[in-house]
């Protein structure tokens, strides 16, 4: 039976968008703190071209932490299994930017998704070059994905990023007083900062992941961009860690592999099927979308898509 995708999206949207308004802005980054919570979008790509969109769809957002996986894939490509001396592939159980697990592991990040192991996994794709010239790197292949060049940094949130980032600089510090940094704290930090203060909509979001549908190839240029065992692992990765100490109940829920960023935004990745992007600002306490995650598991369920029907 073939389902009807653009009903489900329909539905989920309809669902969820009760819910709108819910959960807490990212207050504690002055530029996010004023965004309208009521906002919300969904798209879904699918490998043929065909996109399926509701909402706010088209309105730019900041990604933030949903910028680690194109960061994590440019890096594995980059520097290969060698990423894996500086930073885990195990969930945290802590919060996003909790420093203590650094300590008692002698300042290897758990995994590249929480922010010590994004910090880290940035630091690697770096690889001696200018900071400048990574940040160009990153636009240009999610651009290019996206099938957008307008997409481009928020330096107004990249700005306030850095002013606000005390917590990210001691997690910084902290990796480099353990020898796992091989660059200078703050050119580390320049490119993770405006890594995340990356604006897409969810339709670009939503056609920049593809790849990871189509076993790291793009299905609309056909160039393979990672080795297809590599987009199989930053699936993994990305069911188990991203969303933090939330990441077990989303996979509960949803049944996806998903990052999470506390702008509010959420891409989904179903392999072999297609990638959905939800945005709305409004975050639960573990900083996931609280609306985006409703959105999530019932367009999940009624698709039934979830890796694990």
């Amino acid at each position: 039976m073939t389902v009807d995708l653009a009903r489900c999206l329909a539905e989920a949207y309809d669902i969820a968008l009760p819910h709108r308004g819910q959960g807490k802005v990212a207050d504690y980054i002055p530029a996010l703190a004023c965004v309208d919570p009521n906002h919300f979008g969904m798209a879904l790509a699918l490998p043929d071209g065909t996109m399926h969109v509701a909402g706010d769809a088209d309105t730019p957002f900041s990604i933030q932490s949903v910028s680690k996986v194109f960061t994590l894939a440019l890096a594995l490509r980059r520097v290969g299994s060698s990423l894996w001396d500086s930073v885990g592939r195990e969930p945290s159980g802590s919060a996003f930017n909790s420093i203590v697990q650094l300590e008692t592991e002698h300042g290897i990040p758990r995994n590249p998704l929480i922010n010590a192991g994004a910090i880290a996994t940035t630091d690697r794709l770096i690889d001696g070059r200018d900071g400048d010239a990574v940040i160009e790197e990153i636009l240009a292949f999610i651009r290019a994905r996206a099938g957008d060049e307008g997409v481009d940094i928020d330096l107004d949130v990249a700005f306030s990023e850095s002013e606000t980032g005390a917590r990210n600089r001691s997690l910084t510090h902290f990796m480099d007083a353990f020898g796992n940094l091989r660059h200078p704290v703050e050119t580390t930090l320049g490119v993770y900062f405006r890594q995340c203060a990356i604006a897409m909509s969810c339709t670009q979001l939503a056609k920049a992941g593809l790849f990871l549908t189509m076993d790291g190839r793009d299905p609309r240029t056909g160039e393979q961009l990672v080795e297809p065992h590599r987009a199989r692992r930053i699936n993994a990765i990305m069911m188990l860690c991203g969303h933090y100490d939330n990441s077990g109940e989303f996979a509960f829920r949803v049944g996806l592999p998903g990052k999470s960023g506390v702008g509010g935004g959420i891409l989904c990745i179903a392999p072999g099927q297609g990638s959905i992007a939800v945005w709305s600002p409004g975050l639960n306490e573990a900083g996931t979308s609280l609306v985006g995650a409703i959105a999530l598991e019932h367009f999940a369920y009624a698709a039934g898509w979830s890796v694990f029907d």
